[in-house]
């Protein structure tokens, strides 16, 4: 089935389902899509062998969104990621797929988020819900995530998932699950721990393993530069002026992408062309021979159609936008650097692509350079030196003489010398691509922001030693106490609090001193010593929403900031009672509450002391969450 499966429409999918992979560019399914759908179209279960970002997102959403009822209030279909990156991650891409069914409702739950507002989701109904296995656990035990209609349950990354600490909540969830209905698990190996869940609760699964080797071709060099400063159309334009090219392809997600991009690089001077499904093959043929001939050098094109595409002369491939999966990074960089020859692959991606480009990095086992975009003056040179290589190659092949007698007349003419008449032709000469720029360049503000960032982590670093010595003399006189008039009637929490300071007003974590939380407004140390601008920035400052309104308050309102001990919710942060009681023992003084700021973003790092009326789990962080 795998081999014989060569486009989506030999697929038993909804027409639905099938226009939104046109639209998108995507013809043709991956090994794991091709091997995968037709037999989870079955409702069989089903184990997957196959490495992160193999397109196996799509191999179990397409089958998932094909047999959905959305008539059905109840959700039908759960998927369980490791973290909540995934989880959205995963939810976006159903999203994606699903994007022309009327009325498709995917709801991803995790923790770190509101479990209120998750709650309110799921009473509203939801088709599919995509969630880390902690937070599915604790609402289906408060009884809001209902799994009687549920008709496929979904593991994805298993052995990642239980070497996280997973294993007793997935057992939990799949004990829950009903009898009928389809478990699917996907793995990139198989440790004890998953063949333990695969024996337990798959019935006489199906196996597909398209495991198999996955590298780059050995002759690329690989870079990425991280999206900042600049639009990505003007890093292209930089790259490619700057780049020792004689042909590239750019690729694009989308064959409107492909239109849009090329007519940009077109108008800006480059030999530029689109490639994507809806060009006849005829102008698909054409457009092929052009850039092989020399006719045009750029090629902007999509996945499917440049698959198999063999043009000596592309030195270069541009990733204007990151695959969904490694398998099409690496079609895409295989275009160059073929038959012994030598090539360049340069990725650009945006900062919350990075865990893409790791995954890419670790499956293919190799390692990608960091660059930075040339700077506008780099870009002009390059475009005067480019100049002077054309008028030297002129000069020497072209009888120029009737041009000569052309100056002399427009001298005449205009009354201009031929200096500044040769000046006015090169104005006119450089089009959209200027020789000079005016003005500062965005880059350089960009790259001292960067700068200062480093700088900071450094001195955060570095000064960790010393942080800890200088923690045990803070005292009430280093910090003024803040009432915020905001508290729990408006849903405020204290990461909520956290994330206000330290991203609206750029405070890192030592300079956040104590919180309490109280029903109308909330108390919190912020030290004497702000800035004018981190001041000003205080009182505009709004928490879900509402104004803070902050006023410094005068005696003991919050007892002194210890800052000694254990971040991870030993002495000096906030701890669960061991009985289970959040108000008793240590883990609490008279209402102040202490939180973990090394927190994870999903609730594998949650506190579960008063739910289970135990002890926190031993491999999970303490967390207080409101």
């Amino acid at each position: 089935m795998q081999e014989s499966v060569t486009e989506f429409r030999q697929l038993d999918l909804a027409d639905t389902l099938l226009s939104a992979l046109d639209s998108m560019g995507f013809v043709a399914p991956t090994p794991i899509q091709a091997a995968s759908i037709p037999l989870l179209l079955t409702g069989t279960d089903a184990l997957g062998k196959a490495q992160t970002g193999t397109g196996k997102t799509a191999a179990f959403s397409l089958p998932l969104l094909n047999k959905l009822n959305l008539k059905q209030h109840k959700p039908q279909a759960i998927v369980m990621a490791p973290t909540r990156e995934l989880a959205i991650q995963v939810a976006a891409e159903i999203k994606t797929l699903g994007q022309n069914i009327k009325g498709l409702k995917v709801l991803e739950i995790y923790g770190g988020a509101s479990i209120v507002d998750q709650m309110r989701a799921l009473k509203a109904g939801a088709h599919i819900v995509v969630g880390t296995p902690g937070r599915v656990k604790d609402l289906i035990t408060r009884d809001r995530l209902h799994l009687d209609e549920v008709h496929t349950f979904v593991l994805d990354e298993a052995d990642e998932m239980l070497k996280m600490g997973f294993v007793d909540d997935v057992t939990w969830i799949m004990e829950q699950a009903p009898e009928s209905a389809q478990r699917v698990l996907f793995s990139a190996t198989m440790p004890p721990m998953v063949k333990e869940i695969v024996d337990r609760f798959l019935r006489e699964p199906a196996r597909i393993d398209v495991a198999g080797e996955n590298r780059t071709v050995s002759q690329v060099e690989q870079q990425f530069w991280v999206v900042k400063g600049v639009e990505k159309d003007e890093a292209m334009s930089r790259l490619l002026e700057t780049e020792e090219t004689d042909a590239s392809i750019v690729f694009v997600r989308t064959r409107q992408d492909t239109e849009r991009l090329a007519d940009w690089l077109s108008a800006r001077g480059f030999k530029a062309a689109a490639l994507h499904g809806d060009i006849p093959q005829s102008l698909r043929e054409r457009t092929v021979e052009h850039i092989k001939r020399g006719v045009i050098d750029i090629l902007v094109a999509t996945d499917v159609v440049a698959r198999g595409l063999d043009v000596p002369r592309i030195t270069h491939v541009f990733n204007y936008d990151i695959p969904f999966d490694v398998e099409s990074y690496i079609h895409r960089i295989g275009r160059t650097g073929r038959a012994g020859r030598t090539g360049k692959a340069i990725l650009l991606v945006r900062t919350n692509q990075i865990r893409m480009l790791r995954t890419i990095e670790r499956v293919t086992k190799s390692r990608m350079e960091e660059i930075q975009l040339p700077l506008r003056d780099v870009v002009a040179q390059a475009r005067l030196t480019r100049l002077g290589e054309e008028l030297e190659a002129q000069k020497e092949q072209t009888n120029v003489e009737a041009f000569v007698e052309l100056v002399e007349k427009l001298q005449e003419t205009i009354d201009v010398d031929a200096a500044t008449l040769a000046a006015m032709l090169l104005q006119r000469q450089q089009g959209n691509r200027p020789l000079f720029y005016k003005g500062p360049d965005p880059m350089i503000a960009a790259i001292e922001r960067d700068k200062q960032r480093r700088e900071r982590r450094r001195e955060d670093r570095g000064g960790e030693r010393g942080e800890r010595r200088e923690r045990r003399t803070y005292n009430n006189a280093d910090w003024d106490t803040y009432q915020l008039q905001v508290g729990r009637e408006q849903g405020v929490q204290v990461k909520d609090i956290v994330g206000a300071i330290a991203n609206e007003l750029g405070l890192s974590k030592e300079f956040i001193g104590a919180i309490k939380l109280a029903p109308e407004h909330t108390y919190v140390q912020l030290p004497k010593k702000m800035t004018a601008e981190v001041a000003s920035q205080l009182k505009k400052l709004r928490i879900r929403q509402n104004e803070v309104k902050a006023v410094v308050v005068e005696g003991e309102v919050l007892r002194e900031h210890r800052r000694g001990g254990n971040r991870d919710g030993g002495r000096g942060g906030y701890r669960g009672n061991r009985d289970g009681n959040r108000d008793g023992g240590r883990g609490r003084r008279d209402g102040e509450r202490r939180f973990d700021r090394n927190r994870g973003g999903d609730n594998r790092g949650s506190y579960r002391g008063e739910r289970n009326h135990g002890a926190p789990r031993r491999d999970r962080k303490p967390r207080f969450e409101d």
